[in-house]
């Protein structure tokens, strides 16, 4: 019933496509009315829980397709692609974003196995960057009174940080705990080195930079990281990079800018390698690409 309640809440306050915000921090409303193929994206900390339709996300080269009956929750920055094929005006995506506080789910990660200490096994249960859980009842529950807020302005303001607080919760008790709390809470050394190479994306950071980082000798933080994102940490600090590139490209920002931004110094590497990844030149790209609203 909640869900139902949910989606009413969507055509209200969002009857055309587009985005918008609820008036609680990080959580937005969202309607795709046309299939949008998967395009470079990089996944922030969120949950994304969708009611109607159906998204798209691809890492490397795994295509993962989500819907009403699973929600993704993406504990570290990943670079992904992302889309939503089968989009339409008779058949929108309709969903909601909730952005992840790292300190409040951090907290309360560690709240959680203070509380509810877990048995040692002497295996830590493996991060992940992409996880999709279905939705029970306790985040179902949560996240309608989460969206609820937007209706009144005095609600909203004196009640959004324990609703939103109240949904972090459900989530951390869900299916997607575990990865979440690994990310979040005591020892999440491979999500904190991913913050700083996202804070550090034109510096030239190195695998040693990162595994001194995560306080781990460079075999053994290569493996961990490879468990967690699938990709080699070389691999995915391209990714991010490339991605984050060609969507400052898609959004306006020319090409050179764009390069220096993602950390290039020669034109020329960031053209073979923009070009090896996407199938095409980064100036084709930036005449033929755009950042559609409403997609995450």
């Amino acid at each position: 019933m909640s869900r139902d309640q949910i989606r009413q809440i969507i055509d209200r306050r969002l009857p055309g496509a587009g985005m918008v915000p609820t008036g609680v921090q990080g959580v937005q409303l969202f309607r795709v009315t046309e299939p949008v193929a998967c395009a470079p994206a990089v996944y922030e900390p969120t949950v994304v829980a969708i009611v109607d339709g159906a998204k798209e996300a691809i890492l490397d080269g795994r295509r993962y397709i989500y819907d009403s009956e699973r929600y993704l929750c993406c504990p570290m920055s990943m670079p992904v692609e992302a889309g939503t094929p089968t989009a339409a005006p008779d058949n929108p995506l309709l969903g909601v974003i909730v952005s992840l506080d790292t300190r409040v789910m951090t907290e309360l990660s560690i709240e959680l196995e203070s509380a509810v200490p877990t048995r040692k096994s002497g295996r830590s249960t493996p991060q992940s960057g992409l996880t999709f859980a279905r939705w029970d009842a306790a985040f179902t529950d949560a996240l309608h009174r989460l969206v609820q807020l937007g209706d009144d302005p005095t609600d909203t303001a004196v009640l959004g940080d324990s609703r939103l607080r109240e949904f972090y919760y459900a989530v951390l008790k869900g299916e997607a705990g575990a990865t979440a709390r690994g990310a979040f809470g005591v020892g999440n050394e491979i999500a904190r080195t991913i913050q700083f190479l996202s804070a550090h994306l034109n510096e030239p950071v190195t695998i040693d930079d990162m595994a001194a980082h995560a306080g781990m000798s460079r075999a053994v933080f290569h493996r961990k990281f490879k468990q967690a994102t699938t990709l080699s940490p070389i691999q995915f600090a391209k990714s991010m990079r490339l991605n984050h590139a060609a969507m400052k490209i898609a959004g306006g920002m020319n090409v050179s800018e764009a390069a220096w931004e993602a950390g290039y110094v020669s034109s020329s590497q960031f053209s073979r390698e923009f070009k090896r990844m996407y199938g095409q030149s980064p100036k084709r790209w930036s005449q033929e690409a755009q950042l559609p609203e409403g997609v995450l």
